[in-house]
């Protein structure tokens, strides 16, 4: 039986999407959740970075584009992004922190919306969602990118455990899988 659910796919194929739908869903059900997203940052049309969204709606900066020339100091970089760590940490730790304190008894979703590049140069994101899959009274709804170049050791931790669903998400099968991962969280929570 699985014990959390993740989704997977390509870069701008819907996965956060999705995750919005499905968290707006398990809420008005009843479902305490709580966790983040993330959300592309624009400007005049260009992506310039990325910010994390608390499901309360709080945000901070997760990447914004970084000039090449800046080498003086210790950079967390993906392609042409600089990520702010101190940023994600401050916003995304204490949610998670948080998010395995309920019992077994009264089970909770944490929304991680995603486990990525950017998000694991920091290890203590790491740890806390190692914490949270090991746990007993969270399910994680989360999303992971699909497997190419190095592979990502928590991603492929996390897409190895048998107590895991992975929904492999397509242009296809995006539209109609919604209550496919709601129900499986549903499950999860039982």
């Amino acid at each position: 039986m699985s014990k959390h659910v993740f989704l997977t796919g390509p870069p701008g194929i819907g996965k956060t999407t999705l995750i919005q739908k499905a968290t707006e869903v398990l809420k008005s059900s009843g479902v305490p959740i709580d966790g983040f997203y993330t959300e592309e940052v624009r400007d005049r049309g260009r992506r310039t970075g990325f910010d994390v969204v608390t499901l309360s709606g709080r945000r901070g900066i997760l990447s914004r584009i970084g000039s090449t020339d800046s080498v003086a100091r210790r950079e967390y970089r993906v392609g042409q992004y600089v990520v702010d760590l101190a940023s994600f940490e401050q916003l995304v730790l204490p949610l998670l922190s948080n998010a395995d304190l309920g019992s077994s008894a009264v089970k909770r979703v944490c929304v991680i919306d995603e486990i990525g590049k950017m998000e694991l140069f920091s290890t203590s994101f790491i740890q806390a969602v190692r914490q949270i899959l090991s746990g007993s009274g969270t399910v994680i709804l989360g999303t992971i990118p699909v497997a190419k170049g190095k592979p990502l050791g928590l991603v492929e931790e996390i897409r190895s455990k048998k107590e895991v669903k992975v929904f492999n998400i397509t242009k296809e099968n995006r539209d109609g899988t919604l209550q496919d991962v709601v129900t499986a969280v549903q499950n999860c929570l039982k």
